[in-house]
């Protein structure tokens, strides 16, 4: 692609990022969550993939670190389910609501902005929700596009 076009990929990347975290930080509290944030991430990544060529991105995003991503993203999501067990609850328990640390203010009353240190695990998993999708539908646009390459586009 020309020159424009990677320049304005090269600024519109981060702010991708940026929305898509917000996205995912906010899925408690807004439209959205894990999955969705998720999916915002992976657009970034489809940008890039077609302002630059496909031989440069694979040099910088490779299939290994794409399913770290995804395991790291399972593992987190099932991590935060099982640590209820520990805590003597049920699998899935929201073990953090209302306990005053992390994601476990109560909620306030009446009509209110939202607060985003609530809801208990829930915040947990959909970052891991997010970094999975993240990871996932990259690595699925990777492959798309793989065919591509072997066309010689």
């Amino acid at each position: 692609m020309s020159r424009i076009v990677r320049t304005a990929a090269d600024i519109l990347y981060p702010a991708i990022l940026i929305f898509g975290l917000y996205i995912v930080a906010h899925g408690h509290l807004t439209p959205g969550g894990g999955f969705q944030g998720g999916a915002v991430i992976a657009t970034a990544g489809a940008l890039v993939i077609v302002a630059f060529s496909y031989k440069e991105v694979t040099g910088w995003l490779t299939k290994n670190v794409l399913m770290g991503q995804e395991v790291i993203g399972l593992v987190g999501f099932i991590g935060v389910a099982l640590l209820a067990l520990a805590f003597g609850q049920v699998f899935f328990f929201n073990y953090l609501a209302g306990s005053g640390s992390l994601f476990g203010m109560p909620v306030p009353y009446g009509i209110n902005a939202g607060e985003l240190n609530t809801a208990g695990v829930l915040p947990l998993m959909n970052f891991a929700v997010g970094i999975e999708v993240w990871g996932g539908l990259t690595i699925v646009i990777l492959y798309m596009l793989s065919g591509l390459e072997k066309e010689g586009c």
